[in-house]
């Protein structure tokens, strides 16, 4: 797929995100890359068989404090990665936008301050209603 159209993949996904959650996000950038840097496989603790579908980089929403902001901020990133995405959706059989929306809201929840095993009980909780 071509970047642009995967670009518009992850548009749509941030807009499948309820908007009370959208109107709560605070100074993220949303990032495409082809795959993880090495420096972000190693600080992730990867194996060469896995890789990074989403990365959420920056200070989660619950642990900002009141100083936040005051002078200089960067955003917090969170980067999907294009070449994994798809080859997880064509390993799962699913659509393409279905994995970038997925992605999209496990990164989101790291923004919001959970940690791995907090999303990915709330995504299983989500998955079996």
């Amino acid at each position: 797929m071509k970047r642009i159209d995967f670009e518009k993949l992850v548009a749509e996904g941030f807009e499948r995100l309820p908007e009370w959650v959208r109107e709560k996000i605070k100074n993220v950038a949303l990032l495409v890359e082809d795959e993880p840097a090495g420096e972000d496989r190693k600080a992730e603790g990867l194996s060469d068989d896995e890789t990074l579908l989403g990365l959420y980089k920056g200070i989660p929403l619950s642990a900002r404090g009141d100083m936040y902001g005051v002078g200089m901020t960067m955003p917090d990133t969170i980067t999907l990665y294009q070449i994994p995405i798809e080859e997880a959706a064509q390993e799962d059989g699913k659509d393409v936008r279905d994995v970038v929306a997925e992605t999209i809201w496990h990164e989101f929840a790291h923004h919001f301050g959970m940690d791995e095993g907090e999303v990915r009980e709330r995504e299983q909780k989500r998955d079996t209603e």
